[in-house]
């Protein structure tokens, strides 16, 4: 049984009359009385009572007539999701990010915006550290991912740099570097005078290339940074700070946090400068139209948030 089947019957049973109806569908009578023949041998009855005048469907053909149309709609409506698929606006998007990464105001921007332009594409998101979202790019568990640093870059997967920020310096309210700070301005602090502090570090394997340039900065200031404790998470850090337990840095984009509780410092004379980027990871063989989509929006949004200064 062919589609065309169904049509051809469709059309004989709206019209009742095989010569008719081989004239809208732009065919001989002849071929189109033999089609219809051949779907009530294949259906097993007969589908039309001919009769002079023209034809008149049976109680199988009455019956046929209300299934025949469910098919032709299920079809259409098969072809016009897959065409939507083909073009990104309907499907599964598994969207990874760091908490860091999701602080900054860039990334919640970006996801609002995809909701907003491909609102049935259902967006699986998840939270984990950049390893393990690295892990899940190259695995295909995860399509995209966005983090700071990368900690690997395994073959086949894209990194894309959508910006850097200012790392910043966070210490406990009431510490002696900051004595007679204000909150209406921040406080600038140089590197070497953080020499005797204990800091609250990302374990290396979270964020290594962040991790590896404070701990040169430090050296190239002439000491050797001294860590007090290792956390997976930067919100963690901000915490533990705000419990008195040390010192950290932080991307500028989480100087929100824990306000009442911390201070948060500028850092002068640090070589390299401490910055934080924002990166975008993918698989570069991926052919998943959704996934392209998101990406160029977070690529698009991301260079409008540099050109406005935001």
């Amino acid at each position: 049984m062919e589609l065309r089947h169904l049509r051809y019957f469709l059309m004989v049973a709206e019209e009742q009359h095989f010569t008719r109806a081989a004239e809208r569908l732009n065919m001989q009578q002849p071929p189109l009385s033999h089609q219809i023949r051949l779907l009530e041998e294949e259906l097993g009855f007969e589908l039309f009572r001919r009769h002079p005048k023209g034809a008149a469907l049976t109680a199988g053909g009455a019956v046929f007539v209300q299934e025949a149309k469910a098919i032709l709609r299920g079809v259409e409506l098969a072809a016009a999701r897959a065409a939507r698929a083909a073009q990104g606006f309907e499907g599964t998007l598994a969207i990874g990010f760091t908490s860091s990464a999701a602080a900054h105001p860039l990334i919640p921007g970006i996801i609002r915006a995809y909701r907003d332009a491909y609102p049935d594409v259902h967006l699986d998101l998840r939270e984990a550290n950049a390893a393990e979202l690295t892990e899940g790019i190259d695995r295909g568990t995860v399509n995209v991912a966005i983090l700071r640093s990368p900690v690997s870059h395994p073959r086949g997967v894209s990194f894309f740099s959508l910006l850097e920020e200012e790392m910043l310096l966070i210490l406990p309210v009431g510490h002696a570097l900051i004595a007679g700070a204000t909150r209406d301005k921040m406080p600038v602090l140089d590197l070497r005078s953080l020499a005797d502090e204990q800091f609250i570090l990302v374990r290396r394997h979270g964020a290594p290339g962040m991790y590896s340039d404070l701990i040169e900065a430090c050296e190239q200031a002439g000491f050797t940074l001294k860590i007090a404790t290792e956390v997976e998470r930067m919100l963690t850090n901000i915490s533990l700070v705000a419990a008195g337990a040390g010192v950290s840095v932080v991307p500028a984009s989480m100087k929100n946090f824990h306000r009442e509780s911390v201070v948060y410092c500028r850092i002068r004379n640090a070589r390299p400068a401490l910055v934080a980027p924002i990166t975008l990871v993918s698989r570069e063989d991926s052919n998943s139209p959704a996934e392209k989509n998101f990406l160029d929006l977070a690529k698009s949004f991301a260079q409008q948030h540099k050109a406005d200064g935001i």
